[in-house]
């Protein structure tokens, strides 16, 4: 995963999506969020529990333990290594939804510049990731964070990129967030169960219409 996404829809929908009755805290505000080609380490909306409450904050996308000041801060986690891994053990118990419309790739085709391809669900749903980090809670830190989970690709979309997030249904995200969820469970969930390659489409964009296309697509265009 390349590290580019949208996140059109406002936090009302995404939640909608994931049906969680739980009360809820939001500071990422009410309206469409209107993001259509968002980099990392910039701040990204991201769903996480706190006790019994579902938070919606605005989270820098990319975390690092505190011994890891001298490296940069990765963006993804690969699933195959991150539940038994030092770098990511102390995030591994915190475990977070980040819920995008779609996500951009790009491919070297042979030409000037790479081409590239947006990425989206079939069914136009929002496209639930699965993320690890710190978060905040009264209040942000200075180094709170998240990492997106990756997993191989499968099928057609290994052209594209042979990594992609870790997306999970409705029903196994509200099991990933919560916190009594074992961590063995977890990890079965991140290893076995995201959402197979078949629930995606991709198609390529120019540069020119990814933001367009974004768009559109976040629309159900």
């Amino acid at each position: 995963m390349c590290g580019r996404l949208t996140q059109y829809r406002g936090i009302h929908d995404f939640v909608a999506a994931l049906s969680m009755p739980n009360p809820m805290v939001n500071t990422t505000g009410d309206l469409p969020f209107e993001r259509y080609n968002v980099a990392p380490t910039t701040q990204v909306a991201l769903l996480h529990m706190d006790g019994d409450t579902l938070r919606a904050d605005r989270v820098r996308w990319g975390w690092r333990p505190f011994w890891a000041k001298d490296r940069a801060a990765p963006i993804n986690a690969r699933v195959e290594k991150v539940a038994h891994g030092p770098f990511f053990r102390n995030a591994w118990p915190h475990r977070a939804i980040t819920p995008i419309d779609n996500w951009f790739e790009w491919v070297d085709e042979g030409g000037p510049k790479k081409q590239p391809y947006l990425i989206r669900r079939k069914d136009g749903a929002p496209i639930l990731c699965a993320a690890i980090g710190q978060f905040p809670a009264e209040e942000a830190r200075d180094d709170d964070g998240f990492v997106i989970i990756t997993a191989d690709s499968e099928g057609g979309m290994v052209d594209v990129h042979d990594r992609r997030p870790v997306v999970l249904s409705p029903e196994l995200a509200r099991e990933w967030l919560d916190p009594a969820t074992p961590k063995e469970r977890a990890e079965q969930i991140a290893l076995l169960q995201g959402e197979p390659t078949e629930v995606f489409e991709w198609f390529r964009v120019s540069r020119s219409e990814e933001r367009r296309v974004g768009k559109e697509c976040s629309q159900g265009v």
